[in-house]
């Protein structure tokens, strides 16, 4: 499976199939607003149910029991395949590509690696190393850009040494 195959929405619910056998329902209140994982990213309910069958069909999930529902159907739970395991295993260390991604998912998977207990630093320290020719650039472009141009250049360099600076403060 290309990992790039995921959507955002459908690798989050699979790291949270993969910290045990769950259900939507659990799942979709974890991603609510006021869920531990919605203050970052929210997925709505009908979201993590068509994840839950595309992961299923994909192989990364499957259903292992069902439980009763609180006043509605029963549940089906599912557990990750180790496929699933695997795939969740690489993505979660692996660097985001854009600083704008940062905001995003970055700190959905070092929230995700926190509720799991793993250590963070391989994705910090691959998350520093990819931002840091980021940063050279950006500054060779600021330093060159003139007017309303060196305004935006200045904004995107800031924020890329922000981003630098959070891998640091979050070693710690």
């Amino acid at each position: 499976m290309n990992p790039r195959a995921l959507s955002l929405t459908e690798w989050i619910v699979l790291a949270l199939v993969t910290e045990g056998p769950t259900h939507g329902f659990a799942v979709a209140r974890l991603t609510a607003a006021t869920g531990a994982v919605g203050a970052i990213w929210q997925v709505p309910r009908p979201r993590v149910y068509r994840a839950l069958d595309r992961l299923a069909d994909l192989s990364l999930i499957e259903p292992c029991g069902r439980e009763r529902g609180q006043g509605g159907p029963q549940r089906t739970v599912f557990t990750a395949t180790a496929a699933g395991t695997s795939a969740v295993d690489g993505w979660l260390i692996r660097p985001v590509e854009h600083i704008r991604d940062i905001r995003t998912e970055f700190l959905i998977k070092f929230a995700l690696l926190q509720r799991s207990g793993a250590d963070p630093r391989p994705l910090l320290d691959a998350q520093a190393r990819r931002i840091e020719p980021i940063i050279l650039s950006l500054r060779r472009q600021r330093d060159r850009a003139h007017g309303f141009d060196h305004v935006v250049a200045a904004w995107r360099c800031e924020t890329a040494e922000a981003a630098l600076r959070l891998m640091h403060t979050a070693r710690h």
